[in-house]
């Protein structure tokens, strides 16, 4: 077992913000990295102000900031300044990931562009996100996963209970952490690579890709001409058996049966309505899902009889297969999730954090520690980095550092 993590000596520069790269940097860190936050003097990165916007859950604790940014130390540079560039230079060439987000534009203008950080270290795996790729008219247009990803990629037009009803809207970070577990296996696969060949290289990963990829079966669908039906609310799905339903308290619970013909009978037991077994209407699966809006009513007056917790102790061990359309209050006292160390405590504390979910035998991921105050660690990373305290006070002084 490996205490320290898989990636212990591994030194990963957070130039970024918000949630898709940094959250990499972040797994990164859980596996042992070091990984130091590179943010603006005085508020930080913006990100840090997320759950002060509207519309966000109010907290005494800054919770996006504590799963961003936990394991990190920060340094607060302040990169129009010269000094701070040569700074970053200096960090630049004594690590071994720099992962940034800021627009192209933006990384020429301070000096963070892979042509001009590369010559410095060879062995540098430069990260690179964006909201739409780094070609094209598009290169230099901000992107959040509800736009980049979401929108664009037409999963916000998909997933909606039929075709009357508006486009569904996001939630806070549900494309931006899909984004950066892809991330992260670019950068993985290049410190792979760079085990092979000794030589650092370029990587890239964009919203818009990813949300592609996430609609990739349909997608390619379209790619290859296919004809489209109707997407029909869940009264009038056409198949009964795949359907969720609402319970007596209303929760709601999601069947998935493709083994239709031997779990029919099962399913109508557990249910109570042996009759259904043998009623003409459902005596095959064709007949199920010609009549499978009649079906559901039969299926809705049911599970309207009970509670969930009961339906689920009816339906676990019948083989049957079935979910939970889970609700955020489940999430704290999931055993299953605790047990899976889905989520895991913080370090020194009972409050419980969302663990990233890669698993390796053998490498125990670090016990995640609170994240850093804004330039918390600076003068520590600097005299890491060869600067004695006289460069940095002369470098506090001047507004590189603070």
């Amino acid at each position: 077992m490996n205490d320290k993590g898989i990636f212990h000596g591994l030194k990963v520069l957070d130039c970024a913000s918000f949630i898709a790269a940094p959250a990499a940097a972040t797994v990164l860190s859980d596996f042992g990295a070091d990984v130091i936050k590179i943010e603006p003097p005085g508020a930080g990165d913006p990100y840090r102000n997320l759950p002060n916007l509207p519309g966000y859950p109010r907290s005494e604790h800054n919770y996006a900031w504590y799963l961003e940014a936990r394991n990190k130390r920060s340094i607060a540079l302040d990169l129009s300044k010269p000094d701070a560039q040569a700074v970053l230079q200096r960090l630049v060439g004594q690590a071994d990931v720099f992962i940034t987000n800021f627009p192209p534009s933006v990384r020429a203008k301070l000096g963070l562009t892979y042509e001009k950080l590369a010559p410095l270290n060879e062995r540098l795996i430069y990260a690179s996100f964006t909201g739409y790729g780094e070609k094209g008219e598009e290169a230099d247009k901000p992107g959040f996963d509800s736009n980049a990803y979401w929108a664009r990629s037409g999963l916000m037009d998909l997933v909606r209970a039929d075709e009357t009803t508006t486009p569904a809207r996001s939630v806070a970070g549900m494309g931006d952490h899909p984004c950066a577990m892809a991330f992260y296996g670019a950068i993985v696969t290049a410190l792979y690579q760079r085990e092979r060949t000794g030589k650092g290289s370029h990587v890239a990963s964009n919203l818009m890709a990813n949300g592609v990829w996430a609609a990739s079966v349909l997608a390619q669908a379209k790619l290859c001409g296919a004809t489209f039906v109707e997407r029909r609310p869940r009264e009038r799905a056409l198949n009964a058996v795949a359907n969720h339903y609402q319970c007596k308290d209303g929760r709601w619970i999601m069947l998935s049966l493709l083994n239709e013909e031997k779990q029919w009978p099962i399913l109508a037991r557990c249910l109570g309505r042996e009759d259904l077994i043998d009623d003409p209407r459902f005596a095959t699966k064709a007949d199920r899902h010609a009549r499978s809006v009649e079906l559901i009513h039969e299926f809705d007056a049911v599970f309207a009889t009970r509670p969930l917790a009961e339906w689920r102790r009816i339906l676990d061990g019948s083989g049957l297969v079935f979910g939970v359309v889970g609700i955020l209050d489940d999430i704290p006292n999931d055993r299953q999730m605790i047990e899976n160390e889905v989520l895991v405590p913080f370090e020194n504390d009972t409050m419980l954090t969302v663990n990233s979910p890669i698993f390796i035998d053998g490498q125990r991921k670090v016990a995640p520690r609170k994240p850093p105050g804004v330039g918390e660690h600076s003068d520590e990373i600097l005299r890491g980095a060869g600067f004695d305290d006289e460069a940095i006070r002369a470098l506090r002084a001047r507004g590189a550092v603070a």
